[in-house]
């Protein structure tokens, strides 16, 4: 599911800045349409999509259902050979006018696709109650289209520089997440160890798992996950019933956590429990500046 990350406070003041003006014109004046030829520069390697600021339309290849309030939408790019330029743990700042609103939603969503990956991008999207450009993309079908504002820089992964790494996701904090395990283990010059502790609130809410228990196979020793499940029906192997709780990290961190970095993407209040003031992270030994908060 996109995990629909909070804006960067300067973004976020800027909101109806870009609204407005979008509706004055001015982002039409910038939009790269789909349905217009695209130049660019002479070069033997493969076109970027997102390497600047300014609008860019994508049609919608394909939807697919995965539970009761999540798909996955798959965008192909005007050129089959262009990538999309992002760097890992980047997400993209989609801008959609939903039926009945004046001014324009910006949201930013994190690719789960490979971003290396020519021709297509892929968006796993999340519908929330009273969410407007959730709903505005969950209405997308085959042959609409969706426009990016532009790329937002996440954290500057650089391989092999933390031997272990903790990835602590909760229900569409998982996107993000996935978005640099998958980059960390197909980079076959990374051989980071990465653990990961995914919440959620029902079994059919763990997205993306056979794509993470498929890494657990090819990498085994390198990448483990655990499972947590608030609303488990009955016992099922592989799967914990509860939250993400100090004891179950306890059970799932190394030592004090010395030499590791910790990456965190979840709802408020599991973030707050975990990276606020005298927090589970805390207590568990991890400083600041080891923790990295989506």
């Amino acid at each position: 599911m996109a995990q629909i990350r909070r804006l960067p406070p300067a973004l976020a003041t800027k909101t109806t800045l870009f609204s407005t003006l979008a509706v004055l014109g001015i982002g039409a004046y910038c939009a790269r349409s789909y349905f217009l030829p695209q130049a660019y520069a002479e070069s033997d390697e493969a076109p970027v999509m997102f390497s600047k600021f300014g609008f860019t339309t994508l049609r919608v290849q394909s939807v697919k259902a995965v539970n009761h309030n999540t798909k996955r939408l798959v965008f192909e790019f005007p050129d089959k050979n262009a990538r999309s330029g992002l760097s890992l743990t980047s997400a993209l700042l989609t801008f959609s006018r939903p039926a009945g609103r004046w001014l324009p939603v910006i949201r930013p969503y994190t690719p789960i696709s490979d971003l290396n990956q020519q021709g297509t991008l892929e968006l796993m999207v999340k519908q929330y109650p009273n969410g407007k450009a959730s709903t505005h993309i969950h209405s997308l079908a085959p042959g609409d289209t969706l426009t990016f504002l532009t790329a937002l820089k996440g954290f500057s992964w650089v391989p092999n520089q933390y031997p272990q790494i903790y990835a602590i996701a909760g229900g569409a904090g998982i996107t993000p997440i996935y978005q640099l395990i998958r980059g960390i283990l197909d980079n076959p010059n990374d051989k980071t160890t990465i653990k990961l502790v995914f919440g959620v609130n029902s079994e059919q809410d763990l997205l993306l798992r056979e794509e993470l228990e498929e890494y657990k196979k090819r990498f085994p020793g390198r990448f483990e996950y655990v499972y947590t499940v608030s609303r488990l029906e009955g016992e099922k192997e592989g799967l914990t019933k509860g939250y993400v709780t100090e004891e179950l990290l306890r059970g799932v961190v190394d030592g004090k956590g010395e030499g590791a970095k910790v990456f965190v993407c979840g709802p408020p209040a599991m973030e707050e429990s975990l990276v606020g003031k005298r927090g589970i992270l805390d207590r568990l030994g991890f400083e600041k500046g080891q923790i990295h908060r989506f």
